[in-house]
């Protein structure tokens, strides 16, 4: 009996995958580069060592958190207001795996979860990509990871020990909007077509009014659950009855 056509194929996580996952972030891996030394500079700046800068890499590997915990950083240290902004701003990650939920079906959970904690904006978006041609293996997201957090860290290091500039240094030179216009393009790439217009409008809206009216950081989770409510309401209006 020959294989139903409307059967998915079965998720995998390999080598071979992993390395597919690589190769296909390295073209992204400047930015990140930029980003990191970024970070290792701000941190600096801020007040924290450079072996506790790059510690916060290795362990949280989440630049936009990092950087809002910078804002936060006085002494002592206001634990509440950071672990809600951190929150704030990861949640999307939440999202990110729901999407993924279909993919890793059928996998060992610890071979999900392992693969999610190298969760990112960048390797989502280049598995989510390879997903529609056909990619069926979740080391693609484990190999783009890896790579990532090597050059994360790496960066981090660098920029930290660099020394010489503060973390209005690194905003008046815009490094901290590199991540963002790549961000941007790389969400072009990823429009399906006009059925991804309506979630994508409600989604900008929705965190342009979060930006002026709730506190710092809280754009990112609105933005993301307002989008993927108005996804849903449009399929169900357009689901036959």
């Amino acid at each position: 009996m020959s294989p139903d056509p409307q059967t998915p194929t079965p998720a995998t996580l390999t080598w071979a995958g992993c390395w597919r996952g690589a190769r296909a972030i390295i073209a992204v891996l400047p930015p990140v580069f930029v980003f990191g030394v970024a970070f290792g500079i701000a941190a600096r700046g801020a007040g924290l060592e450079g072996w506790l800068a790059a510690l916060m890499s290795v362990v949280v590997f989440a630049g936009a958190s990092q950087f809002a915990v910078l804002d936060l950083w006085t002494s002592p240290v206001p634990w509440l207001p950071l672990l809600v902004a951190t929150f704030a701003i990861n949640a999307r990650h939440i999202l990110l795996g729901a999407s993924l939920r279909a993919l890793c079906r059928g996998l060992a959970p610890w071979k999900v979860y392992g693969a999610m904690t190298l969760l990112s904006d960048l390797n989502w978006a280049a598995l989510i990509a390879a997903e529609r041609k056909g990619e069926r293996d979740l080391g693609y997201l484990v190999g783009g990871g890896l790579l990532m957090w090597a050059t994360w860290v790496a960066a981090t290091i660098l920029g930290a020990v660099a020394g010489g500039l503060t973390l209005d240094d690194v905003k008046t030179y815009a490094l901290d909007l590199v991540l963002v216009a790549f961000f941007a393009t790389t969400l072009v790439g990823l429009r399906r077509g006009r059925v991804d217009d309506l979630p994508w409008l409600v989604a900008g809206l929705a965190a342009m009014g979060a930006v002026w009216f709730l506190p710092p950081n809280w754009h990112v989770m609105v933005g993301g659950l307002a989008g993927g409510l108005a996804g849903l309401l449009r399929d169900e209006l357009k689901r036959p009855r």
